[in-house]
């Protein structure tokens, strides 16, 4: 007969077979190479007492989820007044019992009415379905705002009248629901304060069962969190009032170029001059080459600088005025399709060893984008000042024509005059300075032009006197 036994591979010998008895022992926590947790309690075994241990585990673990999930159930309702009661209820019940003491004894009895009274109060469940709606997510800081509230009842049966909790910013409206008919509905209109410039967090909706003292509380979050952007007022200002400098508008300037749109004289060739350049008729009449040479004209580039220092601000409400300006000139560039660089100075942590020498541009995508953005813009204890500012944004911004540096009060001239210099020679820089209720002036320095504006009414006026002069 043929040998069926392995053959080492190296040796070229047959391997020796284990019989079937030292096989099943070996493979003990294994059946037919299944490993599970019946095989790692008894191994192979099928006798009843195998299945008994099989049995108990399974029991086992049945219970402890049942208990963790009945802990977590009471865990989420119970208030922290609920477990002092509970608390107190047993060691009144010992203690008045065990020490003969009637009074301890009515004490524990009435904590067990109590008991009983709250755990009525979470029995039953509410047929109602609740949404919220948001009619407007970004809003202009005044305006009025809100969301809707809708309760329906798709139940046969009316029901009862409930409360549910609504967050709306830092604080909690509490939302009456009265009874709602079967098959109806009800909504209820919740105002949203507008009255400050920010981001509101609005919802989620909650309902709450709760018992009278306030042991239990179970909560039911029926909507998602949804913001309400309040935007800053911003001022409509026409498009011809941004004309600040001689070439805002693509008019021509004193640089020559040899290659542009404004034709401006014709010079003898010199090497390195463009072939193209190269003007035939007169070179024909000279007998020399002759080229065209242009004035080079500049696409308009602004640029707006909020300062963010409490340091340069009297009040709140000087930096919303001053907020307001910089959203005003900016969206204003944005929807001229002008090319357009808004940034402000970017926060220094509390613990940081240095300052951080740097500044955030602002998104000038599309107007909403970038008023989006100037809802976040907030006071800074630690950032840079508006001429340091002014500093990183002349180095590192190409082909700026005019810069609106936007400040408070609390700047001096100096300071001014300090970040204008910062900026490539043939910028023109106008400060605004905003101080509300002040009267409105302007001031013309050497290479600064400094507005002082106490409405924001007065930014359309003092640009259109500034374009007139």
């Amino acid at each position: 007969m043929t040998d069926r036994r392995p053959v080492d591979t190296r040796s070229r010998r047959p391997v020796a077979t284990r019989s079937r008895r030292g096989a099943g022992l070996e493979r003990t926590g294994t059946v037919a190479g299944l490993t599970n947790v019946r095989t790692r309690l008894v191994g192979d075994r099928e006798d009843v007492a195998a299945d008994a241990v099989v049995g108990l585990v399974r029991a086992w673990r049945t219970a402890g989820r049942l208990v963790t999930r009945t802990w977590d159930e009471v865990s989420s309702v119970v208030t922290g007044l609920g477990w002092t009661v509970l608390l107190l209820t047993l060691v009144a019940f010992v203690a008045g019992y065990r020490l003969g003491l009637r009074e301890v004894v009515v004490v524990g009895w009435a904590g067990a009415v109590l008991v009983v009274v709250a755990a009525a109060a979470l029995l039953g469940r509410s047929r109602l379905v609740i949404r919220m709606s948001l009619p407007q997510a970004r809003v202009v800081v005044g305006d009025a705002a809100g969301v809707t509230v809708t309760a329906e009842n798709p139940a046969r049966l009316p029901s009862v009248p409930t409360t549910v909790e609504l967050p709306v910013g830092e604080g909690l409206v509490d939302v009456a629901i009265p009874a709602v008919a079967p098959r109806g509905s009800h909504q209820q209109h919740v105002p949203v304060p507008t009255t400050r410039r920010g981001v509101l967090d609005v919802g989620p909706v909650t309902s709450v069962r709760a018992d009278p003292v306030g042991l239990v509380r179970r909560e039911l979050v029926w909507t998602a969190r949804e913001q309400v952007v309040v935007h800053p007022r911003t001022i409509a200002i026409p498009s011809t009032s941004t004309g600040l400098v001689r070439d805002l508008e693509g008019q021509a300037t004193t640089d020559l170029s040899p290659a542009d749109i404004s034709f401006h004289a014709i010079r003898e060739y010199v090497p390195g001059d463009d072939p193209r350049t190269i003007h035939w008729r007169s070179t024909a009449k000279t007998g020399a080459f002759m080229v065209r040479q242009f004035e080079d004209t500049r696409r308009s580039h602004l640029v707006v600088a909020l300062g963010v220092s409490r340091a340069e601000f009297r009040d709140d409400d000087e930096f919303e005025l001053a907020v307001s300006v910089a959203a005003s000139l900016g969206s204003r560039a944005v929807r001229d399709g002008r090319e357009v660089t808004v940034v402000v100075s970017e926060r220094t942590p509390e613990f940081a060893k240095r300052p951080v020498r740097a500044v955030h541009p602002l998104p000038t995508v599309t107007p909403t984008r970038l008023l989006d953005a100037f809802a976040r813009v907030g006071l800074a204890d630690a950032c840079l000042p508006i001429a340091e500012v002014a500093a990183l944004v002349g180095r590192d911004t190409a082909g700026i024509s005019v810069a609106f540096l936007v400040v408070g009060s609390s700047v001096p001239v100096t300071s001014l005059r300090l970040a204008a210099t910062r900026f490539p020679v043939g910028v023109e820089v106008v400060a605004v300075v905003c101080e509300p209720e002040a009267v409105p002036r302007s001031v013309r320095v050497a290479g600064l032009t400094v507005m002082t504006i106490g409405y924001l009414e007065d930014l359309r006026h003092a640009l259109h006197r500034s374009v007139g002069g």
